[in-house]
């Protein structure tokens, strides 16, 4: 942590403290203009959930299309080949809508293996089954 902290910022004194708030997403959300897809693992001690809730949120408020997948049971990356692969087949699907082109289909399958919830966005995110692997 020592690293992290001399790097990026350390939270104990007020100068970090600033510095992490100068360059936290949230502090700047208002200025996000664009589609964005957040995968976020559950279990992710460095961006934590709370902190893409509120991310969300805010993009929600800005009437901006966000997709908003999380996988219970991962961390910091997405080490479950399942879910590796599900979160790849969302962001396709999200950037064919959003870029144009096309998609390769969604293995219902493939999404069934996964942990994945979608908590916002499936409206953004085309080619999905009704119910199951992509749980709303």
């Amino acid at each position: 942590m020592s690293m992290f902290y001399e790097r990026v910022g350390d939270p104990r004194t007020p100068e970090g403290k600033q510095a992490l708030l100068e360059v936290s997403p949230l502090t700047h959300a208002a200025r996000i203009t664009k589609p964005l897809l957040i995968g976020q693992g559950a279990n992710e001690q460095r961006v934590r959930k709370s902190e893409s809730d509120q991310i969300v949120a805010a993009m929600k408020a800005k009437g901006i299309p966000v997709g908003y997948v999380v996988f219970p049971d991962e961390g910091h990356g997405f080490e479950r080949p399942e879910n590796n692969q599900a979160f790849f087949a969302i962001a396709e699907t999200f950037l064919s809508v959003h870029l144009g082109g096309g998609y390769e289909p969604i293995d219902e399958a493939e999404l069934a293996a996964s942990s994945m919830v979608i908590e916002a966005g499936r409206r953004w995110l085309p080619g999905l089954p009704a119910e199951g692997g992509g749980r709303n």
